[in-house]
Order: structure tokens, then C-alpha cells, then sequence
């Protein structure tokens, strides 16, 4: 009984510091604006879609099904919905406990990797929650955190344990069906290479190649088996156009298309080299670190167990997801886990190997140090810059008056980097994670208000509730379905003919459009009019928005809230 109480304080004392102050640091970011369009904001809306309609077996989005995704976040949303009610704070925890979970099992990944350096157990999570980009994408409401949840749990599945050599089968099989409801077949990519490479890494592998493989397809059999308990049933009760989609256009066909370099993927489709011209980013700000690089250059053979499982995962995986023609920064989201793992293993034989190397101090971290003080005087130069007329692009102009305040605090940071002695690997983790809380804080204090479709969301529920009928010029991705509670489909019209069409059928309707810049016209006969990124958003009365392009002058005047960027206050403009 003594030896179970001490290894659960053991373990509860292993996730201290790290867990509780990134738990702190997400959950204030996370909270500090509402979900970001697209990516949240139409996650939102297919959740909100099958919660509202009871679609509980195929996603829904704007009445219609979605056959993007897989349905495993939008359960797990709607289930908490379920316990605590519609709301929008519970996608966000969710988001941070996928967070949470994910350093944790780096933590054990590490472990069981390395179980000769205790210390890898400590510095995989603290390199994994410094990542920028990484913790950013983090805040978003999306299915790849959760994927990479899973990845590293099959992965783990794979790894020894102390008593136990074999990989657990079915835990590894129940983990790939897991993330094949969550994100489809991409799952695949992300486990399959450490399967395959086995016997180069593990030697349980190497001993009993007939069962390694045997055993692991059966486990690749189970997962596709229960991604096909819920696809099969899905696609029928989808109907066939949805059919179509799921089990040919967005599975096997997308994979075909993406590896030919197909032409469906216009937005997507990037160089081969793309992800190595953007991996400073993703690593940032490791990236800015010259141990780790030193450390990468200086790895010899013979490498050890945990090593050789980090290159098999890594480099199979980076050709192929640069081989494939699409491409976005969040795709090899869950490989940030094993260039962790790298680095910090790199980092720990540079110390066994060459510890005068290794302690060099030209080698820690005073680059990124001077760069953070760099960045402190050119915010505290900011507002007299703006004042002088230098800067006058509207982003610069709505920092100035916080900059300031923010100066200090990269001031104090850049000190803490130029600090020296030991602890560098957690010093340089908890200024990158402050460092990228003060950026979200202050996107969160200047450019908000541009990204903010709340005001919008509302007056469309309001109109819904007054049984107005609703279009949208253009594709509408779900932006105002969950913030408006709306249950019913928004019309997307297409040229100034179906717009016509629509307002003579629907003539109490309201109609939203996007444009890159407003007309007076906007603010006379608009109802709602509110900055959108770097456009606008304008919400019309259909017969009004009907007249003005048909050359002809509406009827009356409709006031225009104007929703103003610089204090987020509503004002009626008169006409």
C-alpha cells in the first residue's frame, strides 16, 4: 500500500510546476476573447447545428450536412453541453484540457523512452508548452489538439513499460479510432510510421517482427472498424450526395488529389519546401536557442532507444506531409511532441557527451534575451512614433496606447533570458509562454474589435426570432450560428439576380454582406455596420440592399449601428 501511495505522489509531484502554470496561463488566454473566426466560430456552429436539430450522428452545418469532419469534438462538446448547458465557455475548457492531457503524455512518452534520464521526463512537457505557434493554435476550438491527444496515446501504446515489453494492442487500436472520428484518416499518418520502422527502434520489434506487425494491423483493423461503426451508419442516414462525399471526395479522393498535387485545393496548395521554410516559426522560440541546434549538429551514433523512435516518427512523417500538395501550419501539429522529445534528448547527449560544449555560454539563450529587449524599446518608442506621423497603419495605431505597459514586461523577460546558470531550459519556457500571453493580450486589447462578429450574431437572432428570413452574399461558413442561436439555414446568394429574386420573395428579410470598403449608402440605409478583419460587415433590410443595386433609392433610411473598431461602443448614425 506505502509503494502505490508514493508513486501516485511521485507522479503528482512530477507534473508540478509545468502543468498548473500552463493550465493558468491557457485558461486566461483562452477566456480573455471570444472564438475566433473561421476556425471556432464554424466548429461552434456544426456542434450548435446538431445539438439544436438532434443530428446526433451526422454533423450538420447551416442545415446541411458536414461531411469535413469526423464527429468525436462535436460529441464531446455537446455532451458537456448536455451536463452544464449551451454555452460557450465549455469548448474553450475543453480545449485546454486537450492541452493539458497532451503534456502529460509527452511527459510519459518520455519516460518510457528514456527511463535511464529522469530528466527528459521534466523538460519534454516544459519544451511542448513553450511553443509558440503551437500554444496560439491551441486557443482556437479545432480537432487537431485533440488529434495529437491521441497520437500520443496510441504512440505510448507502442513503448515498453516496466513488467511489460509487448505494445498493448488493443489500447493502440482503440486509440487510432479515436482519432479517426476525430480528424478521419489523417490519423493514420501521424502513427503509422513508428509501426512500421518498428524493429529499428524497439526491440521487442526487432525479436518478434511476425507478431509486431501481425498484431499492430489487427489493432489498424480495429480502429478502422470503429471509425466504419460510425461512418457506414452516417452515410446512409446522411443521404447520397453526403455518401458521396465522405467515403470518396473527402477520404480516399482528397488523399489522391493531395498526393497528385490535385487541383481542388486552391488555398491549400503549397512548395514542397513550405513546412521547412516555416519550421522557425513552429519552433519558435527554440528556434532562436543556439544549444539546441548546437546540440541537433553534435548527435552521434550509437543513438539510443528513444532517439531512434523520435527520427522514425519525424522524418517519414515531415517528407510525407510535404509531399502532399496541401498544406496549412496546423497539419503537423502533433509531431511538435516528438521534435521535443528530439531536442531534449539532443540536448541531454550533448551533456553526457561533450559537457564542456554544453555549458558554453555563447550557447544559451541571449539571442532571443537581446530580441525581447529589442521589441521592449520599440514599444516604449511606439506611441511617439505614432504620434509623429511615422506609423500610421491602423494595427500600430490601436497598439500605441498600450505599448507602454507591455515594454516593461518584455524588458523583463529579455532579462530573465540573459540570465546564466542552471534552470536555462525552464527560464526560456516560461518567457516564451509569457511572452506569447502578452501577444494574444494584446491582439485581445487593440484588434478584437475587428475580429468580433457578436453584434452581428445578435441582430441576426434577433431577426430569426422575429421570423425574418436571412441570406448571405457569398459562402457563409456557420460565423454567426452559435453566437446568434440561430436554428435556422442562412441563404447564400450568388450575383445581383439571385440577390433580386430574393428580396422580392422575402421582402422582410435581411441580407448580410462583406464588402472591402463602405459606401455612404451603407451607413444611410444599413442596419448594422462593423469592422471584420481588414473589410467590413454590413447587415441590410433585403428590399434596401435590393434598390441600391438595382440603381433605385430605398424607401426610408434604416440608421446604421455603426459597431466602431477604436472602443467597441455601438452609436446610431443619423441619416
Amino acid at each position: 500500500m506505502s509503494v502505490s501511495t508514493y508513486s501516485r505522489s511521485e507522479h503528482l509531484r512530477a507534473v508540478w510546476p509545468w502543468l498548473p502554470l500552463w493550465a493558468l496561463v491557457a485558461l486566461l488566454a483562452i477566456f480573455s476573447h471570444g472564438p475566433m473566426p473561421l476556425y471556432s466560430t464554424r466548429t461552434l456552429a456544426v456542434a450548435w447545428d446538431m445539438w439544436s436539430h438532434g443530428h446526433w450522428l451526422v454533423p450538420h452545418i447551416n442545415g446541411q450536412p458536414y461531411s469535413e469532419k469526423a464527429p468525436l469534438l462535436f460529441w464531446l462538446i455537446q455532451a458537456g453541453w448536455f451536463v452544464f448547458g449551451v454555452n460557450g465557455a465549455w469548448p474553450r475548457v475543453l480545449e485546454v484540457l486537450f492541452g493539458g492531457t497532451q503534456l502529460v503524455l509527452v511527459a510519459m512518452l518520455a519516460r518510457r523512452l528514456f527511463p535511464a534520464r529522469p530528466w527528459m521526463a521534466m523538460a519534454a512537457p516544459w519544451m511542448l508548452l513553450a511553443f509558440s505557434y503551437a500554444f496560439l493554435f491551441g486557443l482556437q476550438i479545432m480537432y487537431d489538439v485533440l488529434l495529437a491527444v491521441w497520437v500520443l496515446a496510441a504512440l505510448l501504446c507502442l513503448t515498453a513499460k516496466p513488467g511489460r515489453s509487448e505494445p498493448r494492442w488493443l489500447l493502440f487500436g482503440l486509440c487510432i479510432g479515436l482519432g479517426l472520428l476525430t480528424k478521419g484518416p489523417v490519423m493514420l499518418l501521424h502513427v503509422i510510421f513508428p509501426w512500421l520502422l518498428g524493429p529499428l527502434w524497439n526491440d521487442w520489434a526487432r525479436q518478434h517482427r511476425a507478431r509486431w506487425y501481425g498484431r499492430g494491423a489487427l489493432a489498424l483493423l480495429l480502429g478502422l472498424a470503429l471509425l466504419l461503426a460510425w461512418a457506414l451508419p452516417a452515410g446512409f442516414a446522411g443521404g447520397e450526395a453526403y455518401r458521396e462525399r465522405l467515403f470518396f471526395t473527402q477520404t480516399a479522393g482528397r488523399v489522391v488529389d493531395k498526393l497528385a498535387r490535385g487541383k481542388n485545393l486552391q488555398n491549400h496548395a503549397e512548395p514542397f519546401w513550405f513546412y521547412l521554410l516555416w519550421l522557425p516559426v513552429l519552433l519558435f522560440p527554440f528556434s532562436g536557442w543556439p544549444r539546441f541546434w548546437v546540440a541537433l549538429a553534435r548527435l552521434r551514433r550509437p543513438l539510443d532507444t528513444g532517439l531512434r523512435f523520435a527520427l522514425c516518427w519525424l522524418l517519414p512523417a515531415f517528407v510525407v506531409f510535404s509531399a502532399i500538395s496541401g498544406k496549412q501550419l496546423y497539419y503537423p501539429l502533433p509531431e511538435l511532441a516528438g521534435i521535443a522529445l528530439l531536442m531534449a534528448a539532443a540536448i541531454a547527449m550533448l551533456r553526457e557527451r561533450q559537457p564542456r560544449l554544453a555549458d558554453n555560454p555563447w550557447l544559451g539563450t541571449w539571442p532571443l534575451g537581446i530580441g525581447s529587449m529589442v521589441s521592449s524599446v520599440l514599444l516604449f518608442m511606439l506611441p511617439t512614433m505614432v504620434a509623429n506621423g511615422h506609423w500610421q497603419a491602423e494595427w500600430v495605431v490601436a497598439t500605441a496606447p498600450y505599448s507602454r505597459y507591455f515594454s516593461v514586461i518584455f524588458l523583463l523577460l529579455g532579462l530573465l533570458l540573459l540570465l546564466r546558470g542552471r534552470g536555462e531550459l525552464r527560464r526560456l519556457a516560461v518567457a516564451g509562454l509569457i511572452g506569447v500571453f502578452c501577444l494574444n493580450a494584446l491582439f485581445t486589447l487593440t484588434l478584437w474589435s475587428h475580429w468580433d462578429l457578436r453584434p452581428a450574431a445578435q441582430l441576426l437572432g434577433s431577426a430569426e426570432r422575429a421570423h425574418q428570413p436571412i441570406a448571405y452574399m457569398g459562402s457563409y461558413e456557420g460565423e454567426f450560428h452559435f453566437e446568434g442561436r440561430l436554428t435556422q439555414p442562412i441563404t447564400e446568394l450568388f450575383g445581383d439576380q439571385a440577390l433580386q429574386d430574393y428580396a422580392h420573395a422575402h421582402p422582410n428579410a435581411v441580407i448580410v454582406t462583406h464588402p472591402k470598403v463602405l459606401a455612404p449608402a451603407d451607413l444611410r440605409y444599413a442596419l448594422l455596420v462593423q469592422p471584420f478583419r481588414s473589410t467590413w460587415m454590413v447587415v441590410w433590410p433585403a428590399t434596401a440592399l435590393a434598390d441600391l443595386r438595382a440603381g433605385h433609392t430605398p424607401a426610408e433610411p434604416a440608421h446604421a449601428t455603426l459597431v466602431y473598431p477604436a472602443d467597441d461602443e455601438h452609436r446610431t448614425e443619423p441619416p
